[in-house]
């Protein structure tokens, strides 16, 4: 018996932000036999929960154009990382009931990969945590703040740190790790409940970057040793002003530049041979190896009992998945946005 198939489909390349029902579209034609679908080897997954991150932005684009990561297909639903639970099995590897986690599920509400072993069975050390944080705090974001931190910020007690986008999902678990350490933290965020909530996970220095200037905030409570960059642009340039010799700095992130804005002259760059800065690019997946078995050892637990703090802007719908796209683009989710697309 077939059944409606929801998707989202990317349905136009953008020149700005990408705007809901043109740069994707919401499709209900699609139908599958949740029964009989041949398998082909592969399993049926029942999509639970999806993650909308700000990566997703540079995946819209023209083929042509190159990048770390491929682009999306036009007429093709979306995919990143998300939930699912295996309904129908014909893979060894995975069985009924199993939930799975993974960056390729797609902005459907049932698919069966092309490549079962990209997926990852979740065993839950904390079963009392939503299936929605192993797409943020406790999947690929919390990853991020945890590799990058251990691999690049060599912290070390009484040092400062400047984390910007400090209330989002990575942001926030770097401030925390960072605390965990004995460090000094300045926080930016974009809106003052934000800045309460850097507050309230540690942040010894919160301000609303919006309305206070992030250079003179770094010049009163620096010198920065270690900057955590999720935005680059002024912000980075200001990073780098009030750096302390020796400094460390973690690009994870360049929002101020995924929508079609003007890239940005840093003027400061004469400070990285003076005060002889360390600058490296931080992608997740380079980092798996070293350190994903130690993450799961220890942040789910930690998120579990409230050691550690994170928040959730939840979306229930795949129709809505356009808008929540937009929103995190423009910086007003409150917390990492995910959508249900379905219970459990």
């Amino acid at each position: 018996m077939a059944t409606k198939n929801g998707r989202l489909l990317f349905n136009e390349v953008p020149t700005g932000y990408p705007i809901p029902g043109k740069t994707t579209v919401y499709d209900t034609t699609s139908t599958i036999d949740l029964d009989n679908e041949p398998l082909n080897g592969s399993i049926l997954v029942k999509t639970l929960v999806l993650s909308v991150d700000p990566f997703l932005r540079g995946k819209m684009r023209s083929p042509e154009k190159k990048s770390y990561s491929p682009p999306f297909f036009l007429n093709e639903p979306l995919y990143s990382f998300g939930v699912g639970k295996v309904i129908r099995s014909e893979n060894p590897s995975f069985k009924v009931g199993d939930h799975v986690y993974g960056s390729t599920l797609d902005f459907t509400e049932y698919f069966i990969p092309k490549d079962a072993s990209k997926l990852t069975v979740i065993v839950r050390p904390a079963p009392t945590l939503p299936w929605s944080v192993y797409v943020g705090a406790a999947g690929m974001p919390g990853q991020t703040s945890y590799y990058g931190w251990k691999e690049y910020a060599k912290a070390k007690a009484g040092e400062t740190v400047f984390v910007s986008t400090a209330a989002g999902p990575v942001g926030s678990l770097v401030v925390q790790l960072a605390k965990q350490d004995g460090l000094k933290v300045i926080a930016s965020a974009g809106s003052d409940e934000k800045v309460q909530f850097c507050k309230d996970i540690g942040a010894d220095v919160a301000f609303n970057y919006k309305t206070t200037n992030t250079a003179e905030v770094l010049k009163k409570e620096g010198p920065i040793n270690i900057y955590w960059d999720n935005v680059g642009g002024p912000t980075l340039e200001a990073a780098i002003e009030h750096s302390a010799l020796y400094a460390r700095m973690i690009i994870c992130g360049f929002i101020s530049e995924y929508n079609g804005e003007e890239n940005y002259g840093i003027k400061t760059m004469r400070n990285v041979l003076t005060n002889r800065i360390s600058i490296n690019g931080l992608l997740v997946w380079d980092h798996e190896a070293k350190y994903k078995d130690e993450f799961y050892r220890v942040i789910p637990q930690k998120l579990a009992s409230g050691e550690i703090k994170y928040t959730e802007d939840v979306t229930r719908g795949l129709d809505k998945c356009g808008e929540a796209i937009l929103e995190v683009q423009k910086g007003l989710n409150k917390g990492k946005k995910v959508i249900i697309v379905a219970d459990d």
